[in-house]
């Protein structure tokens, strides 16, 4: 009996494969394609069998017309593309993926050193931003985070506080008389009083795992996760409300780090990288790349550990500090376009 069924089981898998294979579709577009570019799309059957009609999806989206689908406003990096075949009184739904890419290449920047003031060396600076006329910072490593108020001129530690041994602390931001503070694989961040470095709450990561740079737009948390996505947070509930990728016009920028909102746009770190990405923040496109070979050397360091990974911004005076890992300095610089 129990033969029988076995026989029976593989008889109707047979069936049933042999019926879901009598078509065999496939569905074309480009692997990728620059925004400014009219995408078409495809489905074939490869025996050329007939199809009754397809409907076309992008990210769920509905697409009206399937030989030129208008995907300027759409933002760039992985997008889902499927299609729904209709065909002998039977559906099917295939899946594919394409890639949107920036319509141009990034401008290429190098640097000018206006100023230079001390920076404490054992810092290994995971977040660094300008607030009032003094720098804060987030230092990383197991049983060294710390939280910190630095004079400029200085670089004399005003107030500091010691993050559990437990936690590897990473990004920091200041928004509204609080200090947001990430941790990098613990899944949690942490809020504090401005004044008083007073943790009020602690907060948890959703789609975004690990906890890189932050910054934010006046509006939300921008924040980092290693990979080439920027997540932006909602402020008040800290729930990630959407997010974009990060792509010139031929590739992606994985593991993005440390950040600065700097005149409308995201200035980027690029882990173990003396480089910054300027990103639109509504596209993801990368729009520039600074090139600041040389500072690491200046500020007494080499390696791939102890790079480039600290941007702030005076937005009243307008000036740009950049400092890194156990750097000895902090350089107030100027871009200059290559």
């Amino acid at each position: 009996m129990n033969r029988l069924f076995s026989l029976v089981a593989i008889l109707g898998i047979f069936l049933l494969n042999s019926c879901g294979n009598k078509y065999k579709l496939e569905l074309h577009s480009p692997k990728t394609i620059q925004v400014n570019k009219s995408l078409k799309i495809s489905v074939k059957e490869k025996n050329d069998k007939p199809i009754d009609s397809v409907q076309y999806f992008i990210n769920g989206r509905l697409i009206a017309d399937h030989n030129a689908v208008d995907i300027s406003d759409f933002k760039l990096g992985k997008q889902a593309l499927s299609a729904t075949v209709f065909y002998m009184g039977e559906q099917r739904k295939i899946n594919n993926t394409i890639y949107f890419m920036a319509i141009k290449p990034p401008v290429v920047y190098n640097y000018e050193i206006i100023n230079e003031y001390p920076h404490d060396k054992k810092a290994f600076t995971q977040g660094f931003e300008y607030y009032n006329g003094f720098f804060y910072e987030s230092t990383g490593q197991y049983g060294q985070s710390s939280l910190r108020k630095v004079e400029v001129e200085t670089g004399k530690i005003i107030k500091k506080i010691d993050i559990d041994k437990q936690y590897f602390a990473e990004g920091m931001t200041i928004f509204k008389n609080k200090i947001y503070q990430l941790t990098w694989r613990k899944n949690k961040g942490f809020v504090y009083d401005l004044e008083t470095f007073k943790l009020e709450k602690t907060f948890a990561y959703e789609q975004s795992k690990e906890g890189w740079g932050l910054t934010h737009n006046n509006k939300n948390l921008i924040k980092t996760d290693g990979t080439e996505r920027m997540w932006f947070l909602d402020p008040e509930t800290l729930k990630e409300v959407s997010y974009i990728e990060t792509y010139t016009n031929s590739r992606k920028a994985e593991n993005l780090n440390e950040l600065e909102f700097v005149n409308g746009k995201i200035y980027a770190n690029l882990w173990q990288k003396n480089s910054i990405l300027i990103v639109d923040p509504t596209s993801g496109a990368i729009e520039g790349i600074v090139n600041l070979k040389g500072l690491q050397s200046k500020a007494g360091q080499k390696g791939e550990d102890n790079v480039l990974n600290g941007i702030a911004y005076d937005e009243e005076n307008d000036r740009l500090f950049v400092t890194g890992k156990k750097w000895a300095k902090v350089f107030e610089i100027k871009l200059v376009n290559k």
